[in-house]
């Protein structure tokens, strides 16, 4: 457990093992919490770095401010991997991470020497995105409205992680990511949902990667199939396959080591 000053901010991060470097980028909430049965999994044959991203938890809001960029939060990863020599490392990406992992892809490549996206939020590649927003705003808005902030913010990770893996958080992570309201929804959920990368800026992209989507989402009438969707269009662009992980969008929060089974010979692929 450590700070390291980068890009004008001062981030949190646990770094695990010893082996070559894996980076694991949280989306909405961006708490190295997120990780901790995968890092401690991974740590055995690998140096695993999660972090907090810039104003979540434990790394300090900087002064002033007030709105982020996916460019920004892809020059925070790229610093924080070279102020601790750990370059070219694989990078997972996750939900709103997965396009901090494309930014980063475009800005930074000599960073990385591999990039797993995980149910990317990409717009285009979502058929019913006008219904996805609408029904994100009304479950915020109605969160607001009873409780405030934080209720709007436990209302908005119970519809992204699931009822279970919510229920599964410890007390002391999910204070941390309510903590996180105003962040979220003042700062950063709008670019989340908004970010989408070209066809022709994806197909850019050189370096080896992975797309994958949790097998449940796989399901039309499962609520989280729009996220299959995305992950279906980013590796048609990626020209790369999908790889299916077990459970829906959040299963390394509440069951870990399946989720760690399954995506570990895709991090050694890329290693």
């Amino acid at each position: 457990m450590a700070w390291a000053d980068v890009n004008g901010a001062r981030l949190y991060y646990e770094r695990r093992g010893s082996g070559p470097a894996v980076l694991f980028i949280s989306g909405a909430s961006g708490d190295a919490g997120h990780w901790t049965g995968i890092a401690d999994a991974f740590a055995d044959e690998y140096t695993v770095i999660t972090y907090d991203r810039r104003g979540n938890s434990r790394s300090p809001r900087p002064a002033d401010w007030t709105t982020t960029t996916m460019l920004e939060q892809a020059d925070d990863a790229a610093e924080l991997l070279a102020v601790l020599e750990l370059t070219p490392a694989v990078a997972f990406g996750t939900s709103a991470a997965a396009g901090i992992l494309a930014a980063l892809c475009l800005r930074h490549p000599d960073v990385l020497r591999g990039a797993i996206f995980h149910e990317p939020p990409f717009p285009s590649g979502v058929s019913t995105i006008d219904q996805v927003r609408a029904g994100r705003r009304k479950l915020v808005d109605e969160g607001l409205a009873q409780g405030g902030p934080r209720l709007a913010t436990e209302l908005f990770l119970r519809s992204v992680m699931g009822d279970e893996a919510y229920a599964s958080l410890d007390r002391e992570l999910r204070d941390r990511l309510l903590g996180n309201a105003d962040v979220l929804l003042g700062i950063e959920i709008d670019h989340y949902l908004t970010y989408d990368p070209s066809p022709a800026e994806l197909r850019s992209i050189r370096i080896p990667r992975v797309v994958t989507a949790g097998a449940t989402n796989r399901d039309p009438e499962a609520a989280g199939h729009w996220r299959y969707e995305a992950a279906e269009w980013l590796a048609h662009h990626l020209d790369t396959p999908l790889v299916e992980l077990p459970g829906g969008h959040m299963a390394y929060l509440a069951d870990p080591q399946p989720f760690a089974k399954a995506l570990r010979p895709h991090v050694c692929e890329l290693t």
